[in-house]
């Protein structure tokens, strides 16, 4: 069980960390190139705070969830389902946005 814990929560720090270097270092090659491809020069920073939050709230909701599992919660699976429903809504909303182009 423990050990189910430990990968949640380094499975949580990777999704933070690639949020943090895509919101704050503005790292849009950590991302596949067909996902930033036709975003513009000027829409690159607000298009890096959006992809950046939703990876954040993803690994967020995982974090949260290995805690829960570490206290065993019958109630482990919702911010789980939370973090990753909100988090992708976050992304691909930016996507429409700023790289519409390729969102189809």
């Amino acid at each position: 069980m423990i050990y189910g814990v430990i990968l949640e929560l380094i499975i949580a720090a990777v999704f933070v960390v690639l949020g943090l270097l895509v919101w704050i270092k503005q790292k849009v090659s950590v991302l596949h190139e067909y996902q930033y491809k036709y975003v513009k020069r000027e829409d690159i920073p607000a298009y890096t705070r959006q992809v950046g939050w939703g990876l954040i709230i993803i690994g967020v909701g995982i974090g949260v969830t290995g805690i829960l599992n570490l206290l065993y919660s019958a109630f482990w699976w919702v911010p789980l389902m939370l973090g990753f429903v909100i988090g992708l809504i976050v992304i691909i909303k930016a996507q429409k946005k700023y790289n519409g182009s390729a969102a189809g």
